[in-house]
């Protein structure tokens, strides 16, 4: 048996570790069936997809130790590794379904489709049918000769039971009333994800899947086009998701999702690959440090639970206390210097710092904060600012906000977003900078805001934002809502 499985990191956000947790799973489960293990980059969303997205899903994930066989950086038989170079073979794949009559041209308005929607939950549905978005031939061709826009749907039966097999939990029934006529192909030529994972995971020869819960539901549509094709379907397999303490799904709101944020932090990588192969998984010994070459000596997918794994920093942190703890003297003088207490990183300080120094003993405090994780605030850290606290509190989710939307990290273009936001908002920039500056660097009498954003990173930078709104008290969903509204409005 050839095993060749695969991750398919989005690199249209930050790096996260739940792409990490799959990507070592996959490794760990190619290398114990003496397969490959394949990356493939999924960036058809071409205004969100950036090269600087792209490399730091593979700079956080080389950090960690992964390695795989195929992928955009590397090369490989069945290249090209990104999805929007591979724009002909969806359009080839997707015009046979529709020759075949499994696939149909949709030019249903976004109106028509939203009362559609509601139309169907009126009738207690959720789905669209085929049938559900059926327009009059003559409508159709009127609107294809005015050369209206129009995607590419696949046709689901309207009823019955779907039996999806996955290698952890046997037999799965779905609903196929539960499962949209999906669109294939959007109106800009570009595949989704449905498309373009069955088409790519063929002609890769990608034999195992293994990948979150949250894609059961759609394993109905991917079967259905195997099925459609003629081609024979990869093992699948569903990992159970990273939950938060509370046991909601693993979101940056409640935690740090981002692996470049524990780097920037001071974690040991092996420490975090460690915490992430614990995620629903245990060593034979039940042991709870084992390095990645132990984890691959041992895997075995079968000891995968399928209870929602609790991702808890204390917890990565104490295990991160143990790795630290076993290194020589040496050997922690070395990784110090790399991460942080090196020539490269003081240059980009000093031109900062040495203004407000006198003697060298003030550079240590002075910059204390860029070494540190999260700050120790308290609701007192923002007492001596101007604005109110509910004030302070909704400028820095709106800040956040308008930082997450950033496609670049340079001062300049931080600083006209914060300006802009700060005039939108009807502040001073002094009054807006304040908790900026409490939040960032844990007071108001440090060098630029700014300035400190950019030598913290963006990963760093926006997760002491969100401690900061904790700190103040948090914002409901209510209020969220209500400040989305507002958001929006400026």
């Amino acid at each position: 048996m050839t095993v060749r499985t695969r991750i398919a990191p989005s690199p249209t956000g930050d790096p996260h570790v739940g792409t990490a947790y799959i990507a070592l799973f996959n490794q760990c489960f190619a290398r114990a069936q003496g397969g490959q293990f394949v990356l493939r980059i999924e960036d058809t969303d071409q205004q969100r997809s950036t090269p600087e997205s792209e490399k730091a899903i593979l700079d956080s994930l080389r950090w960690l130790g992964l390695d795989w066989q195929e992928g955009p950086d590397v090369g490989g038989a069945h290249g090209p590794y990104r999805q929007s170079e591979r724009g002909d073979l969806y359009k080839k794949h997707c015009d046979e379904l529709v020759e075949k009559g499994h696939a149909f041209h949709c030019y249903r308005t976004a109106e028509e489709l939203e009362q559609l929607r509601e139309q169907l939950r009126e009738a207690g549905r959720t789905a669209l049918k085929p049938s559900d978005l059926a327009l009059p031939d003559a409508e159709v061709e009127k609107r294809k000769a005015a050369g209206e826009p129009y995607v590419v749907r696949m046709n689901v039966p309207e009823s019955g039971t779907c039996v999806v097999e996955d290698l952890l939990r046997g037999a799965i029934e779905i609903d196929w009333g539960q499962v949209d006529a999906q669109i294939l192909l959007k109106s800009d030529g570009m595949p989704t994800y449905h498309l373009a994972n069955v088409v790519d995971d063929h002609l890769m020869e990608i034999t195992h899947v293994l990948r979150g819960e949250e894609w059961i539901n759609s394993a109905p549509k991917h079967k259905l086009l195997y099925e459609y094709f003629g081609w024979e379907m990869p093992v699948l397999c569903h990992l159970p998701l990273l939950r938060n303490p509370d046991k909601t799904k693993l979101s940056k709101r409640k935690n740090p999702t981002s692996i470049l944020y524990y780097q920037r932090a001071g974690f040991m990588p092996e420490a975090v690959l460690n915490y992430l192969g614990r995620m629903g998984w245990s060593m034979p010994d039940e042991r709870e440090k084992f390095s990645l070459e132990e984890m691959l000596e041992h895997f075995d997918i079968h000891r995968v639970s399928l209870g929602g794994p609790v991702f808890d920093v204390e917890k990565l942190s104490w295990l991160n206390g143990l790795w630290i703890r076993e290194l020589e003297d040496e050997q922690l003088a070395d990784r110090l210097q790399a991460w942080l207490l090196n020539r490269d990183n003081l240059l980009k300080v000093l031109p900062h710092a040495k203004g407000r120094m006198e003697t060298f003993g003030d550079f240590a405090p002075l910059v204390s904060f860029l070494a540190a994780g999260q700050l120790p605030l308290t609701g007192d850290s923002f007492s001596d600012n101007k604005l109110e606290t509910d004030e302070q509190k909704k400028l820095l989710q709106f800040a956040l906000w308008r930082l997450e939307a950033l496609r670049t990290w340079e001062r300049d273009d931080i600083f006209q977003a914060m300006k802009a936001l700060a005039t939108a908002m009807d502040i001073k920039l002094k009054d807006f900078n304040a908790p900026l500056f409490v939040a960032i660097s844990g007071t108001t009498a440090s060098f630029s805001v700014m300035d400190a954003m950019v030598l913290l990173g963006p990963d760093l930078s926006r997760a002491r934002l969100r401690h900061a709104i904790e700190v103040l008290g948090g914002a409901g969903k209510k209020v969220l809502k209500r400040w989305e509204k507002e958001y929006a409005a400026l």
